[in-house]
């Protein structure tokens, strides 16, 4: 697993990075998977919650190796972002770190809601593209709520998300006569409100095994818990949390360690690593043989087609909070 272990210490970029990694070890340079199935593998992963570059990596190991070679494969991909986040926040989230350091930090973070919305951006053509023009107005609405979630209710976007693909899932089936009983989605929130290690594992969870779109939907998601309802970190040490995700190796998901060391330290930084990225392993080991009905599936495809207009307006919209949060006047000019 060492090939594993290297896409996790060079890794930088994010998703386009790992999965052009992941191919040309895979496919071009030792063909252990063909192109085909790699790019059904591709189509399924981003259909998934949680992190679909992570959940790419996975699978990839399992299609060499079995479960052994999954958990391997996953763990040699995700603890060489982990250790490094963890490493930065300890400096960043000290009582008085260094003042260059907390320079850096700042400048980054300024640049971190632009970064928001180019992320978005970038993603909505091809989802515009596919959709016909009756669905269009549908992607509008579905943006407008989640770009209005992630503005307003941060720690509770995942419910728009989910009750956007519930809606588009309902609506397609009512044109193709289905009942209500085919709705196979159903949420069960139990959000501590303690603060406590129950509330950073449901802020975790929400961030790994509820948020459709992965990458920058996370940010209001965490942001809503981590600030403004369990005071874990404030505004400015958030945005450098974001930062701290983006100049690190591995998915931005790794951004919630950052969360969980501010919350509880090491411990809290591990708990919160283990809970988010756990869905990722349990969708590959227990699904893997079955993506392809995955990606053939119409109620698969019509919660995505609700979904992930709404996760892509929730990325663009994220940059409002990040941009609140910023505290100095010269970050607008960095920003700008």
């Amino acid at each position: 697993m060492l090939e594993w272990g290297r896409i996790g210490c060079l890794g930088f970029g994010g998703p386009p990075a790992h999965i052009a990694m992941l191919r040309r070890l895979c496919v071009e340079r030792r063909r252990w998977i063909s192109d085909e199935e790699f790019e059904r593998a591709i189509a399924a992963t981003s259909m998934l919650p949680g992190p679909a570059s992570t959940e790419l990596a996975i699978w990839c190991a399992w299609r060499l190796r079995g479960t052994a070679g999954a958990l391997l494969g996953g763990a040699c991909f995700i603890v060489p972002g982990f250790i490094a986040i963890v490493a930065l926040a300890a400096a960043f989230l000290a009582s008085a770190p260094p003042d260059w350091l907390a320079g850096a930090g700042a400048g980054a973070g300024a640049a971190v809601a632009a970064v928001a919305v180019q992320a978005g951006s970038s993603l909505a053509p091809p989802v515009w593209r596919r959709a016909t023009h009756s669905q269009r107005r549908r992607i509008v609405v579905y943006a407008l709520a989640g770009g209005a979630g992630a503005a307003l209710v941060g720690a509770w976007l995942v419910l728009v998300l989910i009750g956007c693909g519930v809606v588009e899932l309902a609506w397609r089936g009512a044109e193709r006569g289905l009942h209500s009983h085919s709705l196979p989605f159903v949420l069960a929130a139990a959000a501590a409100s303690t603060g406590g290690l129950g509330a950073l594992a449901w802020t975790a969870f929400k961030v790994g095994g509820l948020s459709f779109g992965g990458g920058f939907v996370i940010i209001p998601l965490m942001q809503g818990d981590a600030v403004h309802v369990h005071h874990w970190m404030t505004d400015a040490q958030f945005v450098n949390a974001v930062a701290l995700g983006q100049v690190t190796p591995g998915p931005v998901v790794h951004t919630v360690s950052a969360v969980g060391y501010a919350a509880a330290g090491v411990g809290g930084a591990a708990l919160a690593a283990a809970v988010a990225f756990a869905p990722s392993f349990a969708f590959i080991l227990v699904g893997a043989d079955r993506f392809d009905r995955l990606v053939a599936g119409a109620r698969a495809r019509a919660f995505l087609g609700g979904s992930a207009p709404a996760a892509i307006g929730a990325i663009v919209g994220s940059a409002i909070p990040l941009t609140r949060a910023l505290g100095e006047t010269w970050q607008y000019f960095v920003l700008g």
